[in-house]
């Protein structure tokens, strides 16, 4: 593979529509990875207590699952286009509110939190809708490309919210966060606005859906071994092996940081995005792989044992090489989600497209949301080293038993 073949494949930009996408998530994956860095950030300062910190992936899960399957049957019954255009205009005013409570000083951890509840519900609702479209403006080859090239502005992001945010809680408060984030995301509405319509093609039922549009979309799977191993998957790696909500407390007690946020605080969270980004920046080996399912078993082993390498290096408050195993886990987690999603992709016929793509940021967005509330209390009675470490152990076992047990997916590959 010559030089050239390593960086990202560049070819989507091609098209208008996804780059007009593409660099709205630029602009806006700033904004809502300062509201990531914000919202829990605000609750310790409020709390002290990472069992508080927790309670935002319950209370984010919840409308994820609700949402995150209805929203894809939505997906499915109505023009994608409107659909994205309702749902961005909802995080704008969700990520209004967030600025209304913390700029009159409420203080009220349940009004936080019931804030977040809701802009997960249109969360859950935009994000399939975005994923869907994809497919009906590219060319199946361009796939996997597209969605690295997508993942690696999510993870820039997610290195420059956290950043930017943990350096200015302390200086300009969280209200301002909000507001930035807020602004930014005109930019998608924006690129939502110029999109072609997207109405439901042949074999889609039109209208509002209801539960049995739902359980259609639940019933595909069940003859789809390889789909559901995906989801699988994805769910042990993040539900034993993401341990963010620990990272105010780590940064705060095994690094030293103050109890409000601080550099240390700052870094923990961007270093995962940052690994991920590399890994986006060097993925173009990814549109070359036929064995993906053999590729994204052996990605989360090594995401598993970078966050054992990472508790264990906290546990001795070493920060710079817990840091390089986050980032190790985040470029080897890139690229299983690149894969995944590919997988998703091109296995389902559009009919059924947006429902699957529901429940895949259902799994991917509601893994973590699970993983917060057990790493919280596990770190209460276990402490947050041994809820770490152990976390990436598990992730290890699970994922090998998980594909004995199922080697389709291991055998798993697509044709180029």
């Amino acid at each position: 593979m010559g030089v050239r073949q390593m960086f990202a494949d560049t070819r989507p930009l091609h098209d208008d529509h996804f780059r007009r996408l593409w660099i709205a998530n630029i602009i806006t994956v700033i904004g809502a990875q300062l509201t990531v860095v914000a919202v829990p950030a605000q609750i310790y300062a409020l709390t002290g207590s990472s069992a508080y910190v927790g309670l935002t992936g319950l209370f984010g899960l919840v409308p994820l699952v609700v949402f995150g399957l209805w929203g894809g049957a939505l997906a499915d019954a109505m023009d994608r286009r409107r659909l994205m255009v309702l749902s961005t205009v909802g995080l704008i005013a969700t990520s209004a509110l967030f600025w209304a409570q913390s700029a009159l000083g409420t203080g009220n951890v349940w009004l936080i939190l019931g804030i977040f509840a809701v802009q997960q519900a249109f969360f859950a609702v935009n994000q399939p809708t975005r994923t869907s479209i994809l497919p009906r403006l590219l060319p199946a080859g361009q796939l996997p490309a597209a969605n690295s090239l997508n993942m690696t502005v999510m993870q820039f992001g997610a290195i420059a919210g956290p950043l930017v945010g943990g350096a200015l809680i302390p200086v300009l408060g969280f209200s301002w966060l909000y507001l930035a984030d807020t602004v930014l995301l005109f930019a998608t509405l924006w690129a939502a606005v110029r999109l072609p319509a997207l109405p439901p093609t042949a074999g889609e039922r039109q209208g509002v859906p209801g539960l049995r549009s739902v359980v259609e979309g639940l019933g595909y799977l069940r003859g789809q071994p390889v789909l559901m191993m995906s989801f699988l998957v994805d769910l042990i790696a993040m539900v034993f092996g993401m341990p963010r909500a620990l990272f105010p407390q780590l940064a705060h007690e095994s690094f030293g940081g103050p109890a409000e946020g601080g550099t240390a605080f700052a870094l923990l969270f961007a270093a995962i995005p940052a690994g991920a980004l590399l890994g986006g920046i060097f993925s173009g080996w990814i549109s070359r792989v036929t064995r993906q399912g053999l590729a994204v078993v052996l990605c989360i082993v090594a995401w598993g044992a970078a966050m054992l390498g990472f508790g264990l290096f906290a546990g001795v408050g070493l920060l710079l090489p817990a840091l390089g195993l986050l980032a190790v886990g985040g470029a080897a987690d890139m690229a299983s989600a690149a894969f995944r999603q590919t997988i998703l992709q091109e296995a389902a016929s559009d009919e059924v497209r947006g429902r699957l793509q529901g429940i895949f940021i259902v799994v991917v967005a509601g893994g973590p949301r699970l993983a917060d509330t057990l790493h919280g209390g596990a770190a209460a009675v276990l402490g947050t080293v041994a809820a770490t470490a152990g976390g990436g152990v598990a992730v290890i076992a699970g994922v090998v038993l998980a594909a004995l047990l199922v080697p389709s997916f291991v055998r798993y590959r697509v044709t180029r």
